[in-house]
C-alpha cells in the first residue's frame, strides 16, 4: 500500500508561541523545520530556517484556518488594549 502524502504549512514568523503550542496539542501534526530562501532587500540567496506543521492535507487545512483565526483574535485583543492615539492640538 502506498504511503499517504503529507503536507507542510509554513508557520509565519511572529506567530505567538501559545498558538503554536495549541496547534501541536489539538491537531494530528508534527512540527518540522524547513529551510526557505529569502528574496527581499539585500538577503537574496540567503536561507532562513522556519518551522512548519506537517500532516495530512485535511488536517493541515484545518490548522491553517485555526492559526489565522487565532491571529485575528490576537490582533483584535492587542488593538482593544492599545491606548487611543493623541489628537493633535488645534
Amino acid at each position: 500500500m502506498a504511503e499517504e502524502q503529507l503536507y507542510d504549512m509554513i508557520v509565519p514568523p511572529g506567530v505567538p508561541r501559545s498558538v503554536i503550542r495549541d496547534v501541536i496539542k489539538k491537531f494530528d501534526v508534527q512540527m518540522v523545520e524547513r529551510a526557505r530562501p529569502l528574496k527581499y532587500a539585500n538577503m537574496d540567496g540567503d536561507e532562513r530556517s522556519l518551522i512548519a506543521f506537517r500532516g495530512k492535507r485535511e488536517v493541515v487545512e484545518e490548522v491553517e484556518a485555526y492559526v489565522f483565526e487565532q491571529l485575528k483574535r490576537f490582533i483584535d485583543d492587542e488593538q482593544e488594549r492599545a491606548p487611543e492615539p493623541e489628537k493633535p492640538a488645534t
